[in-house]
């Protein structure tokens, strides 16, 4: 991938949804040109990164990304377009980097209604998530949700580094903070406040960095819908990313999934089949992360379909005739 210059984590993830849909009977090797791409075989994976490279073969459909692969699929060989939306594991046309979210609503979170699809660095709450467990409520999600992609998005618009901010933190950090407050690391915080001003002169406090974050933030999410995309439909996520789509995949962890049905659900699975299991557990994962993106859109000051709604461009300033022109039509 780095002699070709190709993106290891849309290779792989683009890779692994071929070998899905070789296995299920939707591609076989006519359709692939001989390429046995079934699990396992490395040297098919290999031939197909040299195929992509050159523009040549399966490689040149295989190279364009699992969203138009979808639609390749369905159009040239009949496939299933539901089954391909649910395991094919994209979001806004970018493929996911290798985290499991199923278990992270989250992190789930984080990847869907990150801007320019699902990319770990706009927002990384599976530590917090599920190890720390600092935060438990849809409320402190959302919050999250709206903290760390401004944050983050910082960086990139001021061209600093984000390591010295939460790589290493001060040994007394989780002792004198907690929850999302230890997460963010103000110590950390204010250096970068410090150094801000002594670079422009220009006095800031953590919130004045958060909102100049939020101002280009808005702006994306704006530009976005100019574009045709930028609403709650564009934040939905592949099932596989939230559950387990097939039969074989529940009867996996069975075990576990029998206990979520039982102490989040309130459904017993006793005498159920698995399909009916499968479906409640869809039904009750789906009805979650939909309440995830009310709460996050809630606290973005966004409407109920994701958009800037204006009052918050006011609040931001960016409240232009032509952006107000955009967003006026999902009030």
């Amino acid at each position: 991938c780095d002699t070709y210059g190709i993106d290891t984590i849309s290779f792989t993830t683009g890779t692994a949804f071929v070998m899905e849909c070789y296995e299920a009977g939707i591609l076989d090797k006519e359709k692939t040109g001989g390429l046995e791409l079934n699990f396992g075989n490395a040297d098919a994976a290999l031939e197909l990164l040299h195929q992509m490279a050159r523009g040549e073969g399966f490689g040149a459909i295989a190279g364009q990304g699992i969203r138009r692969m979808k639609e390749h699929f369905v159009r040239e060989f009949g496939a299933d377009r539901k089954f391909l939306d649910d395991i094919g594991m994209e979001c806004k046309g970018m493929e996911y980097s290798e985290y499991v979210t199923k278990e992270s609503l989250a992190m789930q979170g984080g990847y869907g209604l990150a801007l320019k699809g699902p990319q770990h660095d706009e927002a990384w709450l599976i530590f917090m998530d599920m190890v720390n467990n600092q935060i438990p409520t849809f409320e402190d999600k959302a919050e999250a949700l709206h903290y760390f992609p401004m944050w983050r998005t910082w960086f990139g618009l001021v061209g600093m580094c984000k390591l010295p901010w939460n790589d290493i933190e001060p040994a007394d950090n989780q002792k004198r903070f907690s929850g999302i407050e230890a997460a963010k690391v103000p110590d950390h915080v204010k250096n970068y406040c410090d150094l801000f001003s002594g670079i422009t002169g220009v006095e800031v406090t953590p919130d004045d960095l958060i909102l100049q974050s939020e101002r280009a933030y808005n702006f994306q999410r704006v530009f976005n819908l100019r574009l045709g995309y930028g609403t709650r439909e564009h934040d939905r996520i592949p099932y596989r990313s939230a559950g387990p789509v097939t039969e074989e995949e529940y009867e996996s962890r069975a075990e576990r999934y029998d206990k979520q049905l039982k102490e989040q659900v309130g459904i017993d699975p006793t005498g159920m089949t698995t399909a009916e299991k499968l479906q409640a557990l869809r039904k009750f994962r789906e009805e979650q992360y939909e309440k995830l993106c009310d709460a996050a859109y809630a606290r973005r000051g966004w409407t109920k379909d994701g958009v800037p709604t204006i009052a918050t461009l006011k609040r931001l300033g960016i409240d232009y005739p032509e952006v107000v022109k955009v967003v006026e039509p999902y009030q």
